[in-house]
């Protein structure tokens, strides 16, 4: 099948106007693929979208994953046994409130790395995995008998730089790996934007959730003559900790611009199904503040973050069969959401108990970050002795990410968060010469967005100050939380201290589930071995997901890490998501 951009798209030679919805593969549990295609095509959408992270795919240098949740080629031939076209977009830098947009941490641990423009140290490393990505993608081109008909070359590229040189090498570093299909790019829907994110011979498209005929004007300035998309339709938006309430917008707003941008051109919607940042993959914004996105990336989508359908799907299918006609899918068999009720602490340790179970410690004269010790997501604990003082009066963290507990012989004693970590804090804390000092840092969430991206190393980069003057000498422990097969519950447990807590039920049949955290205060989730990802009691959202495949029939495992001493005797399972 030939695939040509004139003044719309044409497959072999007739137009085709593509109505797309966004499922990103890596927030969905393999299993329940099939469903959300489904819904997508009974909508009527014609085409998937969907991101293809970097990080996800290389977690480290040189190691390569693409099965399970990572089996984008199973994705892609999925959608074409479901009938439906396919656009890729496998920029090394994706945003989509992904941590560090897609980029690998460990690009972070060297010096002068400069991303997303012409430096030889990134593009090296962005051609070595092409190499590897590419020909996993390239035969499922259209040309090639598969459903790809397009592939973006960058992402919102002119909201960051203008580097034109650097765009060009990499359309022609996709090129010369294989693709065949046309290229395009996405930008705001500004002037500046446009000007400083396309390149020749690839297509611009647009990305924007309101105001459609003006968005595509600005377009049709930038590309005379050419097919009018929508890469994003943001029709809902996400939510970070401490927003106050669950994001979501005006449905009559979202359909009136839907059935214009229909009428003028093309579109995808974002999300159709947002998912869920599971693990330690959400991203973080800032602006005037750090502000970390919550673990559910429901978006106020076309299906909810458990794939149920929603007013706007019945709306938005009203629209689509406007221009199209819908066709007749029937749907896999329903997953019921379940609720499993109360479930008790059966068993607990203290984090400083088991510290050595998880992590071997390596020695510093002074205090390094997570990415120069070679560990991308999670936790780091910097362990030191106070042996030149016997009060503590004051403290500063220098180059610290995100969020630092400090504890003082055993003892809590001071919480610094984003910008406190840049402040000298004034403390009147005495000991006896010898003490120990544990500083617990947190990851939460590397930024994906914006000029910030560069400045992203997580624990401690810089040094520690104690009563003004350097403090050498430490333990690091990693803490990335891949290994707690080997916590030993039999070990001592402290309140009010970062610890462990496991929790053992039983399930008959599994169901989709939401496990309430209420009466806890900060941490993360493991179900049978698999991260869940992060909880917060700041909210909004109050319940984390559980999809039914995630559960076995019979005895189910459930971990929590607690990192601020605030807990409950047991947790709840509920059949309703709490999304504040």
């Amino acid at each position: 099948m030939t695939v040509e951009v004139k003044d719309t798209f044409y497959l072999d030679g007739s137009p085709f106007q593509i109505i797309s919805g966004a499922i990103h593969y890596f927030r969905v549990i393999p299993s329940c693929w099939r469903d959300r295609l489904e819904k997508l095509k009974a909508m009527g959408c014609n085409t998937v979208e969907t991101y293809i992270p970097w990080n996800l795919h290389e977690p480290e240098k040189g190691v390569f994953c693409f099965d399970g949740m990572a089996d984008v080629e199973r994705f892609i031939r999925l959608a074409q046994e479901l009938g439906l076209y396919v656009i890729l977009r496998p920029s090394p830098y994706i945003c989509a409130e992904w941590e560090l947009g897609g980029l690998p941490a460990w690009l972070l641990a060297e010096e002068d790395m400069r991303f997303r423009v012409s430096c030889p140290a990134f593009q090296n490393h962005v051609e070595a995995y092409y190499r590897v990505l590419m020909p996993k993608l390239t035969p499922l081109q259209a040309d090639r008998g598969g459903p790809v008909i397009l592939m973006q070359l960058e992402n919102e590229y002119g909201s960051y730089g203008n580097d034109r040189t650097y765009l060009r090498w990499l359309r022609d570093l996709m090129r010369a790996e294989g693709v065949t299909v046309p290229l395009a790019t996405s930008d705001g829907p500004v002037p500046e934007s446009l000007e400083g994110g396309t390149v020749e011979d690839v297509l611009p498209t647009v990305n924007f959730g309101s105001q459609a005929e003006r968005h595509f004007q600005v377009l049709s300035q930038c590309r005379p003559g050419g097919p009018l998309m929508c890469m994003e339709f943001w029709i809902g938006w996400f939510d970070y900790w401490g927003s106050g309430r669950h994001a979501t917008g005006s449905l009559e707003e979202a359909a009136e611009n839907l059935d214009k941008i229909l009428s003028m051109g093309h579109v995808n919607l974002y999300m159709f199904q947002g998912g869920t940042n599971f693990g330690f993959m959400n991203g973080a914004n800032y602006a005037d503040c750090l502000t970390p996105d919550v673990t559910s990336y429901d978006y106020d989508a076309v299906l909810t973050e458990d794939g149920l359908l929603t007013e706007k799907y019945r709306r938005f299918r009203e629209i689509i069969g406007k221009y199209r006609e819908i066709p007749e899918v029937t749907l896999s068999p329903a997953v019921p959401r379940m609720a499993c009720g109360r479930v008790a602490v059966s068993e607990k340790v203290s984090l400083f108990s088991v510290l050595e179970d998880l992590s071997a410690p390596v020695p510093g004269v002074s205090p390094r970050s997570m990415e120069r010790l070679g560990q991308n997501y999670g936790y780091i604990l910097y362990r030191t002795s106070l042996g030149t003082e016997e009060r503590l009066q004051r403290l500063r963290l220098w180059k610290a990410n995100d969020r630092a507990q400090v504890f003082v012989d055993g003892v809590p004693a001071a919480t610094l968060y984003d910008r406190e970590l840049l402040e000298e804090r004034e403390l009147d804390i005495s000991f006896s010469k010898g003490a120990s000092m544990d500083i617990l840092v947190e990851n939460m969430g590397r930024v994906n967005y914006g000029p910030r991206l560069e400045d992203q190393r997580k624990g401690i980069d810089g040094g520690v100050t104690v009563n003004g003057h350097w403090h050498s000498h430490w333990l690091h422990y990693p803490l990335p939380l891949d290994n707690l097969d080997r916590l030993d519950f039999t070990k001592e447990y402290r309140e009010g201290l970062p610890g462990f807590y496991r929790f053992v039920f039983q399930v008959e049949e599994p169901g989709d589930t939401f496990l309430d955290f209420s009466g806890w205060g900060k941490g993360c989730a493991f179900l049978n071995g698999f991260h869940l990802g992060r909880f917060w009691e700041l909210g909004p959202q109050r319940r984390l997901y559980i999809p039914a495949p995630l559960l076995k029939a019979g005895g189910n495992e459930l971990i929590l890490f607690e990192t601020e001493g605030k807990t409950g005797d047991a947790v709840c399972l509920c059949g309703e998501p709490d999304l504040g």
